[in-house]
């Protein structure tokens, strides 16, 4: 079978199964069991593939036609122009939440300490930990915390492969965190219980619930943050949230009512409320 042949061959199989943007799939599977770029592909396409490549390309289709996302068959998902392990225990990096990182960096300070809450596979704390010693000197404690330990496992392998230097604990939001810091970021589930049954496949079949399901009304971890979050931040601390798009109000009205002040709603590319963020006494 040929490049070309088994090119074809995929985007047929996902087009079958009604799978979006089933061309680009197709290819990006290919470029990955075969390690090629398009240059290479576009000169060889009548190369012979391997016959093991070729049952590995297969089998990765199957995978993705029962609407397995892409990023949990390659094992990567690019945040932030990095690298990411990803698998079914954590949430997949979408670039709405670069947003979040972009929004707390001109925030930090040499010698401060960050808390990533419901970190997942690390991807907002060791992001910003990345590009701050990228372009600057310094010196930032870093500590993710989640729930799930096998996300705690994938961001720790995360922070291993991209160098980044900081901790991280099991804990159930703060139950078992025993320091303060000057900024707490967090992007906790908030997809209202009604809402999850609504969305793709790829998302309610096999991403994590637990990193989705924001409770009735989307807000319950915001609830819960917001009250504790004031006692495990130093003065002067700042609480920075992702949003989803409809709650910006009713999570800086939470804000508010905790004390916190300077309360900002930051919007994504598309014009839609993505970051909360605000101080405390």
């Amino acid at each position: 079978m040929t490049l070309q042949e088994l090119l074809q061959y995929g985007k047929n199989q996902l087009q079958e199964a009604d799978i979006l943007e089933s061309e680009i799939d197709a290819w990006y599977l290919l470029e990955y069991i075969i390690n090629i770029d398009r240059a290479h592909y576009l000169l060889n396409p009548n190369k012979k593939v391997e016959e093991e490549q070729r049952i590995h390309y297969m089998d990765c289709i199957r995978r993705r036609k029962i609407h397995i996302p892409l990023q949990y068959i390659t094992g990567v998902q690019e945040f932030m122009g990095l690298p990411f392990h990803v698998n079914e225990s954590v949430l997949i990096p979408r670039q709405d939440t670069e947003i979040l990182v972009e929004t707390v960096i001109p925030y930090v300070k040499d010698d401060m300490s960050v808390l990533d809450m419901c970190t997942g596979s690390g991807c907002i704390l060791i992001s910003l930990l990345h590009h701050l010693k990228e372009k600057t000197d310094m010196k930032i404690q870093g500590t993710g915390v989640d729930i799930s330990n096998d996300a705690l496992m994938t961001a720790k392998r995360n922070a291993e492969k991209l160098k980044a230097d900081c901790q991280f604990i099991q804990s159930d939001l703060f139950d078992k965190v025993g320091e303060k810091y000057d900024i707490i970021v967090s992007n906790p589930p908030y997809i209202p219980t009604k809402v999850v049954e609504e969305l793709m496949p790829e998302v309610k079949k096999f991403e994590p619930m637990i990193a989705l399901d924001g409770d009735e009304d989307g807000l319950f971890f915001y609830k819960k943050i917001v009250s504790q979050s004031q006692y495990y931040l130093r003065g002067q601390g700042s609480l920075f949230f992702e949003i989803g798009h409809d709650q910006g109000d009713a999570v800086s009205m939470l804000m508010e009512q905790a004390g916190y002040f300077q309360i900002r709603v930051i919007k994504d590319l598309a014009g839609l409320d993505r970051v909360v963020c605000g101080k405390i006494e």
